[in-house]
């Protein structure tokens, strides 16, 4: 979705923590891209919006998805294993967007799939500016899938 196409880019950010999601919200925001937002809490919320479940029946399938790992009722691992064995979904561009820096879950979120890899830093002015390095390479820069 280049800047001169003038599409709204839709962007699912699951995270629980209410700090970084209203951090995230600022920044996007701010985007030279159109956007929309739509924030759930849990793994299992992601994969009802994802899956157009329930209350999410009339939801757009998102163009990137923004991912903690550290969620409750299912984790972000989970829904990435999810995310990327589903053939409609698998194309879906995910960043995983969290606070650990363990090898372990950076080894284990490319294995499944990941598109790449953050760690959340703690200050804010850092927060903002890699969501807007987030938005300027995800929405600018690369072209994404075709929905």
């Amino acid at each position: 979705m280049y800047q001169g196409d003038n599409k709204i880019v839709d962007i699912l950010l699951v995270e629980d923590n209410p700090g970084d999601v209203r951090l995230a919200m600022e920044a996007l925001k701010e985007s030279k891209v159109r956007n929309n937002v739509f924030v759930v809490e849990d793994g299992v919320e992601a994969m009802s919006f994802l899956h157009h479940e329930g209350k999410y029946a009339g939801v757009p399938r998102p163009d990137l998805i923004l991912l903690d790992l550290n969620l409750p009722r299912k984790s972000g691992r989970e829904v990435l294993a999810e995310v990327k064995s589903d053939e409609e979904l698998k194309r879906i561009p995910v960043v995983v967007l969290t606070v650990s820096r363990s090898e372990e879950d950076i080894l284990k979120s490319y294995d499944l799939h990941a598109n790449c890899y953050i760690t959340k830093p703690i200050d804010f002015e850092q927060f903002m500016k890699i969501t807007r390095t987030i938005e300027d390479f995800w929405l600018t820069i690369v072209r994404l899938p075709p929905k």
